[in-house]
């Protein structure tokens, strides 16, 4: 991800709410409900948002600010390790442990773990030491999360590692994989990598525990006179029943559509939200009707907010 700032429009030094003032503007601007079909704009949505999930979380905002993870959330790695790291400066590993020469080392050794008859040479050929363990970010799509799969990991040495994202992972779940930290010493076991997972906000779909949220626009003859209409869900397009008379607002149910509960193995529901939306273009005759339409049931939708 480029720089979370310069993606809001924002100095460094901005304010919280400075930070979202910028992000409802942009998020407004570049909403998918107002670019149907743009993928640029759609692009862009999820650019501002995931911005936005960064900056808001205070820890993670300072630890970018003094240069610790860069914009994904990855660890700026300061450490050297022992093999692959190895600089012409220092003799072998004394230079990497603080020491001036491997001979400082062996002394080293020799004063920690006694004489008993064996050389330095040989206590250290004896020494072994596991590697150090460390931490990466990785942000992961919505979709990609709750379904499960695998997301590729960039190291700070160019490596990359396939990690497997497990079906419902969660904002901040911290996975393990054993063996894929610093390298062992001596032959000695390599630490293990902790991976903290950030799930990216998605264009449409919502997450609340197990449930999944989903805003559905539907046209003003589909709401009054009921339809049959394709929504999308985590796993594909489904065919969906609008009642009659629905209006904005109205929520329906989709049965074990969302979340797969890792504890329990029971999924959870994906709850559709109406939005009824009225034509694009001009229509006269819809007009005419309305014109010379009384209501039955004469009603004022704003008399609680005049109350």
């Amino acid at each position: 991800m480029k720089n979370p700032y310069e993606i809001l429009g924002v100095k460094q030094s901005a304010s919280d709410q400075e930070i979202k003032a910028a992000f409802k503007k942009l998020a407004k601007k570049h909403h998918p409900d107002l670019h149907p079909d743009d993928k640029a704009a759609e692009a862009r949505f999820k650019e501002v948002s995931g911005a936005h999930e960064f900056l808001k979380d205070k820890e993670r905002r300072r630890r970018f600010d003094a240069g610790e993870i860069d914009a994904s959330g990855a660890e700026k790695q300061q450490q050297r390790y022992y093999r692959d790291y190895a600089g012409p400066s220092a003799s072998g590993h004394a230079g990497q442990d603080g020491f001036a020469s491997n001979e400082d080392l062996e002394e080293f050794f020799a004063r920690a773990f006694g004489g008993g008859g064996m050389g330095a040479g040989s206590r250290r050929a004896a020494m072994k030491a596991r590697g150090q363990d460390v931490t990466y970010s990785l942000r992961v799509p919505f979709r990609l999360a709750a379904r499960g799969g695998v997301q590729k990991l960039q190291l700070p040495d160019g490596k990359t590692l396939n990690v497997t994202i497990p079906e419902g992972a969660e904002d901040r779940q911290t996975l393990r994989l054993k063996g894929q930290g610093g390298p062992g010493f001596n032959g000695g076991p390599n630490g293990e990598a902790y991976i903290e997972l950030h799930i990216e906000p998605d264009a449409h779909f919502v997450r609340k525990d197990d449930n999944v949220h989903l805003e559905v626009p539907v046209t003003l003859k589909e709401a009054v006179l009921g339809a049959k209409i394709e929504v999308p869900t985590l796993t594909g397009a489904v065919s969906l029943s609008i009642p009659k008379g629905s209006n904005t607002g109205s929520k329906l149910r989709l049965k074990d559509r969302g979340i797969k509960n890792a504890k329990t193995g029971e999924r959870g529901h994906l709850y559709v939200t109406l939005k009824v939306v009225l034509p694009e273009g001009e229509e006269p005759e819809l007009a005419e009707f309305l014109e010379g339409w009384t209501p039955r049931h004469v009603q004022n939708p704003r008399k609680e907010m005049l109350s």
